[in-house]
């Protein structure tokens, strides 16, 4: 063998500067006491009313690929939203959709703009792109800086995701800011407009990215089921663009890449949707008593319109984290900026208020 083989293969350099997507944690008490997980933004209810039916209809078609063109979803969605089937495009989850859009849009050389703290997900797929990250602050108030964002616009430009509400601080940008961002975006530049959370939106002043869209070619709207759905593990998402970004996200998707299960279910779940609006609007009602009880002992807790909210903790975040697990639940930390925790079961709440109400006399 000679010296150049036993090196094994060149693989891109750009990856050494790509870092590692970090799933929420598993929970775990080690002392035999309940434990919940409040990491990953999860939906806490079983699957809706005959989701489990079609799932398992599905699997036993499991030896068979499924249908690459997602047919069944692709028309109940164009229904769901009132667009043509050709604006509408699935994938892995709305990170899978995303990822799919940077592979149409930006390569070497271009620049993806997002603010940050945001989608964790957006420098990892942008390095992979080979495109450049521009990354703008939030507001003081953990807020997208728009206004920033436009002024960091360049010829170089090809992509900017606006992430309404913002994971992970659960922050949103309002209608009419949001609109006058779009006004000043060149019409070659796409806005991707990741709306993950916007069924858990109860602020009347944002506005549906789908209604943005429709008179906007550069507006890019990612939705999924992993969220208000509860399909986190079978992974479908989706994007509404006008019919060349719509095109270009078929072109540049994983052939089969949405199985039979996640199509199936995710139709099942759209026909469920009054039993999603009680459960989404059970998890709202929780998230005001989360984020009210934090107030009350003493933090300051932006506004969420998603199903978490956001501590600004800073040097703290990992200590805050520890004793959080410490007492049976986990949380996900952002070092050393903050920490995110889920709304989750009213037992997994009740645990995290006790720890954080613990933590801070200890302040």
């Amino acid at each position: 063998m000679s010296g150049t083989a036993a090196q094994g293969p060149r693989l891109r350099p750009v990856l050494d500067g790509i870092p590692t997507y970090k799933p929420g944690r598993p929970a775990s008490a080690t002392d035999g006491g309940p434990a919940y997980k409040l990491s990953s933004n999860e939906n806490p209810y079983e699957p809706l009313p005959g989701v489990l039916d079609a799932v398992v209809a599905a699997a036993d078609r499991m030896n068979r690929y499924p249908d690459l063109s997602c047919a069944d979803l692709t028309a109940v969605l164009a229904e769901r939203f009132g667009v043509p089937p050709t604006h509408l495009a699935t994938g892995t989850g709305s990170v899978g959709v995303a990822q799919q859009l940077l592979q149409a849009t930006a390569g070497p050389g271009d620049e993806v703009m997002y603010a940050w703290r945001s989608f964790e997900a957006y420098p990892i797929i942008t390095r992979i792109s080979g495109a450049t990250p521009v990354t703008v602050p939030l507001t003081p108030g953990d807020v997208h800086d728009l206004d920033a964002m436009a002024d960091a616009i360049t010829d170089r430009t090809r992509l900017i995701f606006v992430c309404n509400p913002n994971n992970p601080t659960g922050t949103v940008v309002r209608r009419a800011a949001l609109e006058r961002f779009l006004d000043r975006v060149p019409g070659d530049v796409l806005v991707v407009l990741d709306e993950a959370y916007r069924e858990f939106n109860r602020d009347e002043q944002v506005p549906d990215g789908v209604e943005l869209y429709r008179d906007r070619p550069n507006v890019c709207v990612l939705r999924t089921f992993s969220k208000a759905y509860g399909l986190a593990g079978l992974r479908v998402g989706f994007a509404i663009a006008h019919e060349p970004v719509a095109a270009a996200l078929r072109k540049t998707a994983v052939p089969f890449g949405v199985s039979q299960l996640a199509q199936d279910a995710a139709v099942a779940s759209l026909r469920a949707e009054d039993a999603l609006l009680e459960r989404v609007e059970a998890l709202v009602g929780e998230r005001t008593r989360v984020a009210e009880a934090l107030a009350g002992q003493g933090w300051t807790v932006p506004e969420s319109q998603a199903n978490f909210v956001w501590l600004r903790l800073g040097e703290r975040t990992a200590d805050f984290a520890a004793a959080c697990e410490r007492a049976g639940v986990v949380v996900r930390p952002f070092a050393p900026e903050g920490v995110r925790v889920t709304i989750g079961e009213t037992e997994g709440n009740d645990l995290f208020l006790r720890a954080a109400e613990a933590f801070r006399k200890e302040l």
